[in-house]
């Protein structure tokens, strides 16, 4: 339709189309039930065309969530014939091999939207489902229970045998229903919203403006690319985990040519024998989230960004795994694989590079049974750390970065959710590299078992190697976990509280951006009267070159 060029009715259209996702999220959050979802936000919401690309997905959301929710149409569709989906359907799914998933905690439903009786698009919903604790991560079939991409209600009756099904195999499942009922009531928010704004502009013109985003965004990230230097880039990072003994060295070369992008892992290792292997949706979420941020933050999130990049790793590798490889701790290979590119691009874009980040998603779980409330409990949480310093700002302190984008849960929360107690909850002083521009501070969170048989897993990075700096900045820190003495050691990330036992954790700083003795003095007296910074961390400093001591 030819009014499907008005741009000022695609830019309506697309911002109705982010409303929607947004008001998905806000649903899921607010009608969930557990701390992991209500609190800390580990979910994202989404919205795709009939085919299944990517239309919509809300920001709040996690970027690595795009790797469970990419493949889920495409797997629903493989495995469903077009006469056994109508309206009224919700698909389940989290599986990594059969499902579009890329780890099992992810559970994504998924719902067509039918309009005038024809599929015109789907509305999905992700939530990470904190229920598997005390899990082995030798291989898949130790981590959670497998659900490909079926039918949990069908032309609207829900699918009561499945659904009981999955909850037995779930820890705590009267939070898991709640969660999962949560999601749906986001998904028929997504799709009433949706069939009004058809209702206002008629299918087809939805349909057309649908593909008019997608090579729109298409345009801008070619012309993006296209302004980077031609060229071959390469880089090699170290990577490490509780799991694996020492360290393993990730290789990339990134090729720009004209207005298309490659990123080649050749060369990557053998998939392990531990959590941290990826998929290949897990690895494209981690490139084009990668891409998004080195060209233009206003470019819709849709799947017109993936056209021009080619993404290469040999089947097999822990970047690309193949089944029964466990993938739980992928998010921690994931952050890896957004350092890797943006070491290599460094040379070629330095001011839209960072130094390194924390380089972890640095995941705790504690579970067991709660004697004071009588039940099972799992606590997830993925604690943050530094971020990466740039070219004219410190990094930030103690956050997210990257492909995680949940929130710290609250000690309030914490502690009257289950039988654990914060000992100290604070930033950890010189963690962040030195140079003109800090990199960002880790967090240490210090947390006590208040019952026996607390089991507890460790999932982190950079506890051998550094967070490195650019352009003369410093290293960050790295990560470490301490137990209190008497404690159990962890031994391949895991071990077993008493009650009184409490485990330290550290996550790592971020690197410097730029020559120490460039950084204004007074940011040096500053990150000193805060604590973020020791008298020796100042008088480094000071001693750098341009910066003397205050009189």
């Amino acid at each position: 339709m030819s009014d499907t060029r008005d741009t000022i009715l695609i830019e309506v259209v697309s911002s109705a189309l982010a409303s929607i996702v947004e008001e998905m999220s806000e649903t899921l959050v607010k009608a969930a039930f557990s701390p992991n979802i209500k609190e800390r936000r580990d979910c994202t919401a989404s919205l795709f065309d009939a085919e299944g690309q990517a239309i919509a997905q809300d920001e709040g959301g996690s970027p690595l969530h795009l790797g469970s929710l990419m493949g889920i149409v495409k797997a629903i569709r493989e495995r469903h014939a077009e006469d056994a989906i109508s309206e009224g359907d919700v698909f389940i799914g989290n599986d990594p091999y059969t499902g579009g998933g890329s780890h099992l905690p992810d559970i994504v439903l998924a719902s067509p939207i039918y309009v005038d009786g024809q599929l015109t698009a789907w509305a999905a919903t992700l939530a990470h489902h904190a229920d598997f604790g005390d899990r082995g991560h030798a291989h898949i079939y130790q981590e959670a229970i497998r659900i490909p991409p079926v039918h949990l209600v069908r032309r609207g009756v829900l699918q009561e045998e499945l659904l009981q099904l999955i909850l037995l195999n779930c820890q705590i499942p009267t939070e898991r229903l709640a969660d999962l009922n949560a999601q749906q009531a986001a998904i028929r928010t997504a799709v009433d919203r949706y069939l009004e704004i058809c209702a206002r502009y008629g299918r087809a013109t939805m349909r057309d403006v649908g593909r008019e985003l997608l090579d729109y965004t298409e345009r801008r990230t070619r012309a993006a690319i296209a302004a980077f230097p031609d060229g071959r880039y390469e880089f090699t990072d170290r990577f490490d985990c509780p799991e694996l003994e020492g360290e393993l060295e990730l290789p990339i070369t990134v090729t720009v040519a004209g207005d298309e992008i490659t990123f080649d892992f050749t060369g990557a290792p053998p998939q392990v024998r531990a959590s941290v292997n990826v998929v290949w949706t897990g690895l494209f979420a981690a490139c084009y989230y990668t891409l998004k941020t080195l060209i233009d933050p206003d470019i819709p999130p849709n799947a017109g960004l993936y056209r021009p990049v080619t993404i290469v790793a040999p089947q097999g590798s822990i970047l690309n795994c193949e089944e029964p490889a466990a993938v739980n701790g992928r998010s921690e290979t994931c952050q890896r694989v957004v350092d890797l590119i943006q070491g290599a691009l460094a040379s070629a874009l330095p001011k839209r590079v960072t130094a390194a980040a924390n380089g972890a998603n640095t995941g705790v779980h504690f579970s067991g049974w709660d004697p004071f409330r009588k039940r099972n409990f799992v606590y997830l949480e993925t604690i943050g750390g530094g971020s990466g310093a740039r070219y004219n700002k410190d990094g930030l302190d103690g956050v997210q970065v990257h492909m995680t984008n949940t929130s710290n849960l609250p000690v309030e929360s914490l502690e009257s959710e289950y039988p654990l107690t914060v000992e100290s909850y604070e930033l950890i002083g010189d963690s962040g590299g030195l140079g003109q521009h800090r990199g960002g501070l880790g967090i240490r969170r210090t947390v006590r078992a208040e019952t026996n048989d607390v089991h507890f897993w460790l999932d982190t990075s950079r506890q051998f190697s550094k967070p490195w700096g650019l352009f003369g900045g410093g290293p960050g820190d790295s990560a470490r976990c301490a137990l209190s003495e008497g404690a159990q050691p962890v031994v391949r990330g895991y071990t077993v509280l008493r009650s009184g036992d409490s485990a330290s954790i550290e996550t790592a700083g971020a690197g410097g951006y730029g020559d120490p003795a460039l950084r204004d003095p007074a940011l040096v007296e500053q990150d000193l009267a805060a604590g973020k910074i020791s008298a020796a961390t100042a008088a480094a400093y000071r001693n750098a070159g341009r910066i003397s001591a205050p009189e």
